[in-house]
Formats: C-alpha cells, structure tokens, sequence
C-alpha cells in the first residue's frame, strides 16, 4: 500500500487542526473526530482496492527492434474493478535508453480497457532488456494505492535498420521511391545483354534491326536486349576507429551497417548479387555475393553482431583476402573515413589496387557539425581563426574527392543522415552508364 499526495494533505489539514485546539478548544474535539473518520475512509479506500485482483498488463512490441528508427511499444491494461480506477502506469524500459518519463496517467471505467503507446530509437545493435509495468491504482477516495506488477521481463534484439527495408519496399510498389529522394536515372546507350531475335514491328528502334537474319528470314528482324544481369556488389565496411565517430547518437558505422543492408536489398531487386565483408586489424567476415531466398535475413544476422576493436585497419589485407575470395570482377563499396588528404594517402596504394581489379567506390563522410559551424558568421578574432581550421578541414575533404578521381577512383563524400539515399543514386547511376 502507498500513501498518495491527497493523504498527505489531508493528514497535514488534521494536524493544523488540531493544533488550532490550543487556542480554541472546540476545534481540538473537532480535529479528534475528523481524525477518527480519516482513518475510517482510508481503511474503507485500502479495502476496495485490495478486495479483489483487478490490474493486468501486457507489453506489446516488436520481436527485435530496428537500429536507429523509431519502435513502437504498446501497454495494454485492463481492469476488473467495479467501479472507476485511475491508473499509473509506469514501464520499465532498457537503461541504456536513459529515460524516465514512460510514465501514464490513464482513468477507467468498471471493467474497462485501454492501449498506451510510445516510441524508442535505439541507437546501438545488441540485447536491450525490459523490466516489469508497474502499475499504480487509486479509488475515488484517491488516499491509498496499490501497486500493481505486471508483465515479465523481456529481451530484445536491436538489428540494423529493417524498418527502412519495408519503406523502401512499399513505396517501390506504388513507384513513389522519388519521395525518398531516389532518382530517376536515365539509362544511357544500348543495353548491354543479348536476349534474342524477334520480328520487327511498328516502334522498335531501327538500330537494332540485324541485316544477316532479315536475309535469311526474307523479313526484318531486330536484336532485342536486356539488362545486364547478376552483376556482383560487395559492401566492404571499415570497422576501424574513424568509424566509431558519432552523428545524432549514432556511429558512422551503425549508419554504415544500415545504408549497406538497403543497398543490398535495392541490388537484389535489380537483378544483381550483394554480398558483404568486413574488416579492421584482420579480414573479417565474408559473405559470398548471392540473390537466393533467404539471402537478406543471412546479410541481416550478419550484420546485427559487427562490433569493432577501436583499432587501426588494415587495408592491405583487405586485398590480399578479397584476391582469395572474390575472383569475378565486382563493384566494390568501401565505407570508410578519412580526416584529411594525409589519411587517405597512406591508403591510396591499397585503394587503387583494389580498382584494378574490380570496380571500386569509396563512401567516407562529411563532418556535418562542421558544415553547419562554418554557415555561421564569425563575431571575433578567435572566431576567425576557427572558421579558417574549419574550412581548411573542408576543403581536405574535397580534395580527397579530387584525388581520387584523378586515379579513377569513384567515390562519394555525404553526410551521415542521406548515407543511403546517396549511396542507392550513386549505385543506379553507375548501373545506368554502365560502369559496374
């Protein structure tokens, strides 16, 4: 039993008024009766309340939640009291989350229900644990609580963004993928894989029409083309520490993780294989290019347990593995960092090895706090000298840009937050020229 503010209140009203007796006797007779009746109503209120078992709650939730998207957690409670209760509800939700206002205040009828709902965004792949619902009811008479507990304690698995997945995947049914910021890449020349022969009619491209089987055949007949298929794509991740940078809560490779599972997942719509590797000091995980049944939830398990050592990454063997590994020639997509032309310089050697082999794009980041500091004016002196180291650090950023096209590199410097859009453009248009 809990004693609630009105309690309290009244109780102190009591005491006022019995100390009041002191210079009014009336009123200390008074004050012991009021007494003798406050201690009537609330054995009467504690009665009601504990006469009968009248609270259950359940938590309802996803079985895992997605990595860095908003998850809905839904309580339900019903009660069996016969009259009005007022409710607190109270769920103990995973620490690492550092919030204290799940907190509800719900009133309801005899014997009735009713769903609360709110949102969490973790922001790290792993366990997170749930504790009970504390549920807290007062009567009318509101002088006494009981305490109510609910629910089991459950754990929950945090994956990488599969939320996003299913956006994608429904506005790619209503072609609205534009609203994303997808665009609609022109595709530019012929395609690239023969299909058949077939008769010409009316509006085929008289370009394709093949002279040698409209001599045998007595009648035009034109080649007929399809999308170069089965193209292999491999997110290669640095688990390294430039990774480990923060952005709205978040690693870069957090937001690593999440643009490489939509980008497979786009990949495999079109036809190609994803496949994915991930490395720091040592060659890490090797998942084999593939667009079987069940290949996205290998990529997802895969992905759920990255973690990093905070350690330097080792470039070199990333090449020697990926010779071993992978013998067709692939676009490779690299998400890494690089603080400056210097970082990337120590790199260059491995990065242009790995292009001449295969097909390479370099994904690092821009420093989006950086970005928006410099749109601010200077005020004084010092603020000057800041904006200059600022935009020094900029424009090394460009200049790794740069660099990297010179070798004939591809690669795509973006900000945290359009990582995958930015990355599902970068791959379509390169599909689209034809450069994969």
């Amino acid at each position: 039993m809990y004693l609630t503010r009105r309690f309290y209140i009244a109780l102190v009203v009591i005491i006022l008024l019995l100390g009041s007796g002191y210079a009014f006797a009336p009123l200390f007779v008074i004050g012991q009766w009021v007494l003798f009746a406050f201690f009537l109503t609330v054995l009467a209120d504690g009665y009601l309340l504990y006469s009968v078992r009248g609270i259950q709650a359940f938590r309802q939730c996803a079985d895992r939640f997605s990595n860095g998207d908003e998850n809905e957690v839904s309580i339900r409670v019903e009660s069996s009291y016969p009259r009005p209760v007022a409710l607190e509800i109270i769920d103990e939700i995973p620490f690492i989350f550092q919030k204290r206002d799940i907190d509800f205040c719900v009133s309801l009828r005899a014997n009735e229900g009713k769903t609360v709902s709110y949102q969490l965004r973790p922001t790290r792949r792993g366990v997170y644990s749930f504790g009970h619902i504390r549920v807290f009811v007062t009567g009318r008479i509101g002088l006494v609580s009981r305490r109510y507990t609910c629910g089991e304690p459950l754990d929950i698995k945090v994956y990488p963004s599969y939320l996003m997945l299913h956006q994608y995947e429904l506005l790619a049914i209503s072609d609205n993928l534009t609203e994303l910021g997808i665009k609609r890449i022109r595709r530019i020349g012929h395609h690239t894989e023969f299909e058949q022969i077939k008769e010409y009619v009316k509006g085929d491209d008289y370009r394709t029409i093949n002279w040698k089987a409209s001599a045998r055949r007595h009648e035009l007949m034109v080649n007929v083309y399809q999308d170069e298929r089965s193209q292999q794509i491999y997110n290669v991740i640095d688990k390294g520490r430039v990774m480990q940078q923060a952005f709205r809560g978040m690693t870069l490779l957090d937001y690593a993780i999440n643009a490489s599972l939509v980008l497979s997942y786009v990949a495999m719509q079109k036809e190609d294989k994803a496949g994915l590797v991930t490395f720091d000091e040592h060659f890490d995980t090797f998942v084999p290019a593939s667009k079987q049944p069940g290949h996205m939830q290998t990529l997802l398990e895969k992905l759920y347990s990255q973690k990093t050592t905070f350690g330097e990454t080792d470039f070199s063997a990333l090449c020697v593995h990926l010779n071993k590994h992978v013998s067709k020639r692939s676009l490779l997509i690299l998400y890494t960092n690089f603080s400056g032309i210097s970082s990337m310089n120590r790199q260059l050697a491995y990065l242009k090895q790995l292009n001449r082999q295969h097909r390479l794009l370099v994904v690092f980041f821009e420093d989006a706090e950086l970005k928006e500091y410099i749109a601010t004016p200077a005020k004084d002196t010092e603020g000057y000298y800041r904006h200059v180291i600022a935009e020094k650090f900029a424009y090394e950023k460009r200049l790794v840009v740069s660099t990297l096209k010179q070798h004939g590199i591809y690669s795509l410097l973006t900000t945290p937050e359009n990582l995958s859009i930015d990355v599902i453009n970068k791959y379509l248009e390169m599909k689209a020229r034809q450069l994969l």
